[in-house]
């Protein structure tokens, strides 16, 4: 059953290997962050990162967005990658 909130945050990168990179990175903390409102998912497509963040309400659903772009964006600046 899914939840009945959800948003696809999309990443797109210059090259393979930088999405790669920061898929890598991100990815490490799917078990860790999901709770007991939200879920998220993680798909790369060559030099695109796709997050899925799925909530069951949407202060929840804006809280996981905030986390994962912000995940997101500290991947990035570790790794010297430009999006």
């Amino acid at each position: 059953m899914s939840a009945p909130h959800e948003a696809t945050l999309v990443f797109d990168y210059p090259d393979t290997e930088s999405a790669r990179l920061v898929e890598r990175a991100v990815s490490q903390e799917l078990d860790e962050i999901d709770g007991d409102r939200t879920r998220a998912t993680l798909v790369r497509d060559g030099r695109t990162v796709e997050v899925r963040v799925s909530a069951d309400d949407l202060v929840a659903l804006r809280a996981g967005c905030n986390t994962w772009c912000t995940l997101v964006e500290v991947a990035e600046a570790a790794g010297g990658v430009v999006s």
